[in-house]
């Protein structure tokens, strides 16, 4: 069992980034869970913007406006009460794990607009760390400067696997559920708009540590960062540095 260390020299910014379905959001708040440190879903918050855009009908024009979205991020708030979600106040926790949600969750996220909303929230909620963000941009842009930046990867057929389980197991069935190939297709198209869009894309910091999820389990991959934000939270205490 982890010690928790969440005073002083032991609080540090855990920033995890990674294409989707890598296993970020469950190892972080994993992670978090064992550090005593606050867990922050930066690509929940994107979902959100996301399904406000789609349930208010405004796709199409975002897409031939992108300014028509600007109205939507005056007034925006976006909330963790534990693993719940909550978008101005409501819910969102399912909703927000749609195929709906993902097929166009890339195209919002690469608006100036709604990066430029969302990094000042998320820098606001890390800025007295102790805290694990993971994302797609958070250690190259929201928290460059974290002391310790992990890089998740895994194939691309698992990645397809476990998104489909996640469906299964949220209630998803029938024709609601998509087939794992049309699932793995979706996701080398999301990792290819992500790593091409011009506004912060998907990239590894040069200090950041790789690590391949795609045979490890949750458990392992939860033991690994662990491990590494240990010896992370060890060195800031020693040098004064955290």
């Amino acid at each position: 069992m982890l010690v928790k260390h969440t005073t002083g020299n032991n609080r540090i910014i855990i920033a995890i980034d990674g294409p989707a379905a890598s296993g970020k959001s469950t190892t972080a708040r994993k992670v978090a869970e064992k550090l005593g440190y606050t867990y922050i879903d930066t690509g929940a918050m994107f979902r959100s913007v996301t399904l406000k855009v789609l349930d208010l009908g405004m796709i199409d024009a975002v897409r031939q406006f992108p300014e028509s979205i600007l109205p939507l991020l005056q007034d925006l708030t976006v909330a963790f009460r534990g693993e719940r979600v909550f978008l101005d106040g409501r819910d969102v926790s399912a909703a927000i794990r749609e195929n709906r949600v993902s097929r166009e969750v890339s195209f919002v996220s690469s608006l100036a607009p709604v990066r430029d909303r969302l990094r000042r929230m998320q820098q606001e909620m890390g800025s007295r760390k102790g805290v694990v963000m993971d994302g797609r941009d958070i250690g190259t842009v929201v928290f460059p400067d974290a002391e310790l930046k992990i890089f998740l990867v895994a194939d691309a057929r698992e990645r397809a696997k476990r998104r489909y389980a996640e469906l299964a197991a949220k209630g998803a069935s029938g024709s609601g559920l998509p087939d794992i190939g049309m699932l793995e297709q979706e996701i080398l198209e999301r990792d290819r708009a992500d790593a091409e869009r011009e506004l912060a894309p998907l990239e590894k910091h040069p200090d950041a540590i790789e690590i391949d999820t795609s045979e490890l389990s949750i458990d392992e991959q939860v033991g690994k960062v662990s491990r590494l934000a240990l010896e992370k939270i060890a060195s800031c205490a020693m040098t004064g540095k955290s």
